[in-house]
C-alpha cells in the first residue's frame, strides 16, 4: 500500500504540474495581450501626432505661399508707381494750357515703363504677320478670306500683341487669321 501511496502523490503532482502550466499560461498570454495592447495604443498615438504635424505643416506652407504672392505683386506694383508719377506730371502739363503734346516726354515715359515690365521678366512674345498660325501660341480673333493661295493658315495681322513672363505666356497674341 505503501507504493500505491507514493504513487498516488506522484500523480496529483504530475496533474497540479498541468494546472500550473494552465495557469501559468493564462498569465503570459494576459501579459502578452496586454504589452500588444499598450504597443497599439502608442503606435496610434504616434500617428495621430504625426497626421496633425502634417496638418499644420500643409497649412502653413499654403500660408508661406499666399505670403509670396502677396509680396510678388506689392513689388512689382512699387515699381511701376514711379512711372504713374511720371504720367501724372505729363497729364498735369497737358491741363495747364500746353497746346502741343510733348510726344518726346511721353516716349520717355513708355520707355521707362517698358524697362520696369522687362526687369520683372515680362516679355513680347515673337508673332509677326506671315507666320504660320498655332493654336497653342497664338489667339484668333477672327478668319478672313486671304489674299492669296499662300497666305491661307498664316496671320494677316496682329491685334494685340502677346506676352510672356519668363518661358509662360500671360497673354496670347491676338491675330486675325487667313481663310
Amino acid at each position: 500500500m505503501a507504493t500505491k501511496g507514493a504513487k498516488t502523490p506522484k500523480k496529483k503532482t504530475a496533474s497540479s504540474k498541468a494546472e500550473t502550466k494552465k495557469s501559468s499560461k493564462k498569465p503570459s498570454l494576459e501579459a502578452k495581450l496586454e504589452e500588444f495592447t499598450h504597443s497599439v495604443e502608442q503606435e496610434k498615438e504616434k500617428f495621430l501626432r504625426l497626421f496633425a504635424e502634417f496638418e499644420n505643416f500643409k497649412k502653413r506652407t499654403a500660408k508661406e505661399r499666399l505670403e509670396l504672392f502677396k509680396t510678388a505683386n506689392q513689388e512689382v506694383i512699387a515699381s511701376l508707381i514711379p512711372v504713374l508719377d511720371d504720367f501724372n506730371r505729363a497729364n498735369q502739363q497737358i491741363e495747364n494750357g500746353a497746346e502741343t503734346v510733348d510726344i518726346d516726354g511721353f516716349k520717355l515715359i513708355y520707355n521707362k515703363f517698358s524697362e520696369v515690365l522687362k526687369s520683372s521678366g515680362l516679355s513680347s512674345t515673337t508673332a509677326k504677320i506671315g507666320d504660320a498660325f498655332d493654336a497653342e501660341f497664338h489667339e484668333a480673333i477672327t478668319q478672313i478670306p486671304a489674299p492669296t493661295e499662300a497666305e491661307k493658315g498664316k496671320i494677316i495681322d496682329i491685334v494685340e500683341t502677346g506676352y510672356q513672363l519668363g518661358d509662360r505666356i500671360i497673354r496670347y497674341p491676338k491675330v486675325v487669321v487667313g481663310q
